[in-house]
């Protein structure tokens, strides 16, 4: 299709483009926001409990918030791709963007999801036992759950 204000390719197709860099930010996001807020709940009970190792239980919401850093480039990439007056734009290129941004979107939602969980179990498991041998004992902890559930 061909119109008089120059734009080649089909008109509806920018639409997907453009929902798939919204979906990579508002998914990645959400994770992000549940990951940084159950993260938080963990620090804030280790602050009341150990204020000396509050700083190495900031790590999970510092990792949380990168997701919302990952999905803002990834909507900026999607974002300069789409550019119908400098190249055809077709249904093909707006389907290709809706799904990256989706896969980017829910990735980062259900990452900011585990690292949320893991992080808040891991900083109240540290509370319990001490830091020396904590780590080690939260990783084969973890591995013999992941056993059982997965055989």
């Amino acid at each position: 299709m061909s119109s008089a204000s120059g734009f080649s390719g089909d008109e509806t197709a920018p639409f997907f483009g453009f929902l798939g860099a919204a979906a990579a930010l508002v998914f990645s996001c959400m994770g992000a926001a549940y990951g940084t807020a159950k993260s938080g709940v963990g620090v804030a009970s280790m602050g009341v409990m150990r204020p000396e190792l509050v700083m190495k239980s900031i790590v999970p919401v510092v990792m949380a918030g990168v997701l919302g850093i990952y999905a803002l480039i990834i909507a900026v990439i999607i974002s300069t791709g789409i550019n119908p007056k400098a190249k055809s734009y077709y249904l093909f290129d707006g389907y290709a963007h809706l799904s990256s941004g989706l896969a980017c979107g829910l990735a980062g939602l259900s990452a900011g999801m585990a690292i949320g969980i893991v992080g808040d179990a891991g900083v109240k498991y540290s509370l319990t036992y001490s830091s020396s041998s904590s780590c080690l004992q939260f990783i084969q902890q973890a591995s013999t759950s992941t056993r059982i559930h997965s055989g």
